[in-house]
């Protein structure tokens, strides 16, 4: 007889049932349920996060094995945006909802696409004892409704709830507060609040704000879109930020930012049109309020001038401040000589996001170096006088911590320039983001201009700096000037840096921990150059956004036969890739002599995607805004329809029927949905294009075909 082997079958089920419920990644989770009856029963049972994906049809055919789900999302139904009850007729309504009552008896975070507010009536009863709820709605408000109707049924039959998030449910700004004053014990039971919306025809003024806060005290994370621009009547000014920190004192997370209508306008300095409408007393009495405050979000989107006074009080009088994002903020930082002011004294500061400072220099960013020394994630945006030097002086100083950086729209940081900035953490950086402008302007360096700095300078230069020896700092800079050039010598004679490699005897930079990156590109522009930027070798790139943006009425006809997606195959480990052209406008239907419409953009962006192995996808068609029409065009069907290796497809816009069968013919896809995600949102039931019965019979056919896996 062969001898006994123990498996992990024998494992007693209390210590198996703590195994799988450590399981996250929903792949692992599925995998593990069909090893054998006893697998399944215990995923099943200890599975707190649950996404449906099925059809609003067979809504009666709910699986009951899942009753240990806390974490339920609706928002996937398909066909995605229809009304929760167009496919019933009242007589089912009480078998749907005795079925939700036995499939789902622990739910306490619901996410639901409410289109209207009968899904809420309907639904709301069920989860009675909900904390959480997310609303999500991209198609336009129903007309004559009263203010408030889509929040009366869900105060009414959820009186536990505390934490509400409307950042992607479009509302009009009057609908929240009857509600609240409606059901006063829901505003005080709020603990997190989410308004942090920019579909919102219009941001909060300042009676929205000083009537919300007053009605939710006890608000710990409160988020909103505002209006900060002083030409308009009720601005948010000196008495709506005075009254957040007054009315709400546990604070500890607070955004707000600007989502007036129009887009922003800044001159050759970086500077907008107009001054914020609030002054820096105000200001310094604000942060002085904020003692609990962990992450704060400021942007304004109106000048804020000489704010390094106030960005000082905030550091003397929040302690716990890890996270801060300012926007338009004018003189963070003064960076005079070795002294560290501003934002720099926000010593306890992990994360912290630039946007739109027109006097940031790259002193700046050394003194934000030398004072935050425990940042792990850095963005800048539209910063127009810091250049490669400073930035690559910051992240030196910063080598030990810092993980994830972002640069965008600043001047003297193209795609090479902000590649050799972050060289000196490439060993270690995780998430990256740069603008694909290849040949971006130039500055003019000056003598006394800070340099390239090496690792070992830099140390250098953090002593002189604590000894405060200006003198002494003068030599250290002159000391640490090493240029380009010669550390390209250095490297081929055979002094290479860690994580570097070679190829046919081509030096290779090697990102050996990048595994997410992200791209802005113009459209027009190949991507093509970016590994020959820098990015050659990414060994463990596993998810990459490209965001292409532009007028494509303007751009003639593109040279080459493709965009340059392809490259991208010689990153081995890609599997997940967000293509968002939806910011890209052309003409849909026709274009003039000379002019190429959308199709013809489509094929050009979406040539060579056949070649990278990706098991997701999630694209967003280029649209024309005039007829507000964002839809797959038949040669990007066709393309799609060659990558033979996607699982996973979303396509946020609409499409014609035959185009959606051509994505049959990819072996393993699994899960397909069209997802009209932007406001306004196609009215389905008018629309030429995608309708229900076209989706079931989709569905219908990619279900009933046999899956290898």
């Amino acid at each position: 007889m062969s001898p006994a082997t123990t498996t992990i079958d024998d494992l007693p089920d209390a210590l198996l049932t703590h195994v799988l419920s450590l399981l996250s990644d929903t792949r692992s989770r599925n995998s593990a349920s069909l090893v054998n009856h006893k697998w399944s029963a215990i995923e099943r049972h200890t599975r707190t996060h649950l996404t449906l994906r099925g059809n609003i049809r067979d809504l009666l055919y709910l699986p009951t094995c899942f009753s240990s789900t806390t974490h339920l999302d609706l928002s996937f139904l398909s066909p995605w945006g229809l009304f929760l009850t167009s496919n019933h007729d009242p007589s089912s309504f009480f078998l749907l909802s005795h079925r939700f009552r036995l499939a789902f008896p622990s739910v306490i975070s619901l996410t639901l696409y409410s289109r209207s507010p009968s899904t809420l009536s309907l639904l709301s009863p069920l989860f009675s004892s909900i904390r959480h709820v997310k609303l999500i709605r991209w198609h336009q408000r129903p007309n004559n409704t009263p203010h408030g109707s889509d929040f009366f049924p869900l105060f009414h039959n959820c009186g536990l709830v505390n934490s509400i998030d409307l950042s992607c449910f479009y509302f009009w700004t009057e609908d929240l507060m009857p509600a609240l004053q409606a059901y006063p014990s829901i505003g005080i039971n709020l603990v997190a609040l989410n308004l942090l919306n920019f579909s919102l025809p219009e941001g909060f003024k300042t009676h929205d704000i000083l009537e919300i806060t007053a009605a939710c005290p006890n608000l710990r994370d409160f988020r909103a879109g505002c209006n900060f621009n002083p030409r308009y009547i009720g601005y948010v000014g000196d008495d709506a930020l005075l009254a957040i920190p007054s009315n709400c004192r546990d604070l500890r997370v607070l955004h707000l930012a600007d989502i007036s209508p129009g887009d922003r306008e800044f001159d050759d300095q970086g500077f907008s049109s107009e001054d914020a409408g609030f002054s820096l007393n105000c200001l310094n009495r604000f942060f002085s309020g904020l003692k609990l405050i962990e992450e704060l979000v400021l942007d304004v989107g109106q000048n804020v001038r000489g704010s390094w006074v106030c960005l000082e009080t905030l550091a003397s009088k929040c302690p716990n401040l890890r996270s801060l994002e300012l926007g338009c903020f004018h003189g963070v930082c003064k960076a005079i000589e070795s002294h560290l002011d501003g934002i720099a004294l926000c010593q306890g500061l992990e994360l912290l996001t630039i946007k739109n400072s027109a006097d940031l220099t790259d002193f700046g960013l050394i003194a934000i170096g030398r004072g935050c020394s425990k940042l792990a994630k850095f963005e800048v945006q539209g910063c127009r006088k810091i250049t490669m030097r400073g930035l690559r002086t910051m992240v030196c100083l910063l080598k030990r911590t810092l993980v994830e950086v972002r640069v965008s729209g600043c001047k003297y940081l193209d795609a090479p320039a902000s590649l050799k900035a972050v060289e000196p953490i490439r060993h270690q950086i995780r998430i990256l983001h740069i603008d694909c402008v290849w040949d971006g302007e130039k500055p003019q360096y000056e003598e006394e201009e800070v340099a390239v700095l090496g690792v070992d300078d830099i140390n250098e230069m953090e002593g002189k700096y604590d000894s405060e020896n200006e003198e002494e700092i003068s030599r250290a800079k002159k000391r640490s000037r090493i240029s380009l050039d010669s550390e390209r010598w250095f490297m081929m004679n055979g002094n290479m840096i860690e994580g570097s490699s070679t190829c046919n005897g081509h030096f290779m930079k090697t990102w050996e921990r990048l595994e997410f990156l992200a791209l802005w590109i113009g459209v027009g522009e190949l991507l093509t150059p970016l590994p020959n930027a820098g990015l050659e070798d990414c060994p463990n790139l596993r998810e990459i956004h490209i965001k292409v943006e532009g007028d494509c009425r303007e751009r003639p006809k593109p040279s080459g036969g493709a965009f340059g997606i392809s490259s991208l195959g010689r990153y081995p480990m890609l599997s997940k890739m967000k293509l968002d052209c939806g910011d890209t406008i052309g003409y849909a239907l026709t274009a003039p002599s000379g002019h190429m419409d959308l199709s013809l953009w489509e094929r050009w962006f979406l040539n060579g995607v056949r070649s990278l192995m990706l098991n997701e996808l999630d694209y967003w068609p280029p649209q024309d805004r005039e007829v507000n029409q964002r839809s797959l065009s038949l040669p990007a069907a066709g393309l799609l329809a060659q990558c033979d290796t996607l699982r996973k497809l979303f396509i946020h816009g609409t499409t014609h029927e035959h185009f959606m069968m051509f994505l049959l013919n990819i072996p393993n896809l699994r899960d397909v949905q069209l997802r009209g995600d932007y406001y306004p949102a196609p009215e389905n039931d008018m629309s030429t294009e995608m309708r229900v019965d076209s989706c079931c019979r989709f569905e219908y056919r990619l279900n009933e075909r046999q899956i290898p896996d």
